[in-house]
């Protein structure tokens, strides 16, 4: 078991999202010890001991040595996952809201990076019914809007469920264009087929210019009016709950990782029952309910509800939100009775 030390920052910031942010007090696991740099002088620890930075090497900026201190210098694995068992603990919900907020605001900005062209591919990955699929359909929705009323042909498209290869390599031509967007929401059988994935690698190649081809007769593109080859230059984003590290078949695991290569990638973990219920507040503070024709007492009853019930329920999910917004829409004197029977556990 390898063991480094266990540092306390006194004096020291760390710059996010361009701005400097004190990190004053906060310990992180060392990996290299105080350094002068052209840009300054910096200590570089391990971030992801700390919730809301980077789960990677990161530089604290300090001035001088005595700007940190040994706390432990027989620190371990074991004492790491303790040390964030801890800090998680010791988090306010407000805390624990803005760190979820904060990735999920990335999400939204690579969204519409990936809209403008910007970002060429983007897999999301995170546990279902924490709003993985509203973010990015918020965001291309918000341009889809101006294109309706403009009376042109929408730049996005969301494919659900089963596709085949050909299937893909036809959507794909159909938003071939720039700034056109195509989102696979748990569409797994693009990510599970040596085909698809060879499609998808060719299309989000990191070359300058993106050819597809098809190379065996198909009536189907004949029909369709598809070229056997075709440039593609617009984006792709995979919403999927599938560990890619998880996966056996070496052959499948090595094209994943190919793809993985050539894609940003947003992990949207959230841990345990706490924080997925302050998601869920979240997200309807921010007006996920706002369809419901419902009075904001009743709405606010919904989220008491199902925060007192969390531990029952069959899934702690957005999708559940909506399934008990939906009764208390339709029965608004006993929606609790029939929320008790169709979405907790016996």
């Amino acid at each position: 078991m390898s063991k480094t030390a266990l540092i306390q920052i006194n004096d020291g910031s760390y710059k996010i999202r361009g701005s400097d942010v004190s990190v004053n007090g906060l310990k992180f696991p060392l990996i290299e010890h105080f350094k002068e740099g052209k840009n300054g002088n910096y200590v570089t620890v391990d971030g992801g001991a700390q919730p809301g930075f980077p789960e990677r090497s990161i530089r604290i900026r300090i001035e001088k040595p005595q700007d940190y201190e040994i706390v432990d210098s027989n620190f371990d694995s074991v004492k790491q996952d303790a040390l964030k068992k801890q800090v998680k603990n010791d988090e306010s919900d407000e805390q624990i809201m803005s760190r979820i907020g904060k990735r999920f605001k990335i999400l939204d900005d690579m969204t519409r990076a990936a809209k403008e062209g910007d970002v060429r591919a983007m897999i999301v990955s995170g546990p279902p019914g924490v709003g993985k699929s509203y973010g990015v359909e918020q965001q291309l929705e918000k341009d889809a809007a101006f294109d309706d009323i403009a009376g042109y042909n929408r730049k996005h498209e969301v494919v659900k469920g089963a596709m085949s290869a050909i299937g893909l390599y036809v959507k794909l031509y159909k938003f071939s264009d720039p700034k056109n967007v195509v989102v696979f929401d748990d569409c797994d059988s693009v990510l599970l087929d040596d085909l698809s994935l060879n499609i998808l690698k060719a299309a989000l190649d990191t070359s300058k210019k993106r050819y597809i081809s098809w190379n065996t007769d198909s009536r189907l593109l004949r029909s369709e009016g598809v070229p056997d080859r075709f440039e593609f230059k617009g984006s792709a984003i995979f919403i999927t709950n599938i560990k890619f590290e998880n996966v056996r078949s070496k052959k499948l695991k090595d094209h994943l990782e190919a793809l993985e290569s050539r894609c940003h990638y947003v992990d949207l973990t959230i841990d345990g029952e706490r924080e997925k219920m302050l998601r869920i507040k979240q997200i309807v503070r921010d007006g996920m309910l706002e369809e419901y024709d419902m009075p904001q007492a009743r709405k606010d009853d919904i989220i008491e509800f199902i925060d007192e019930n969390k531990s029952r329920l069959r899934e702690l999910s957005l999708r559940t939100v909506l399934k008990i917004a939906d009764l208390a829409k339709s029965f608004p004197s006993d929606w609790r009775d029939y929320a008790s029977t169709t979405v907790m556990k016996a």
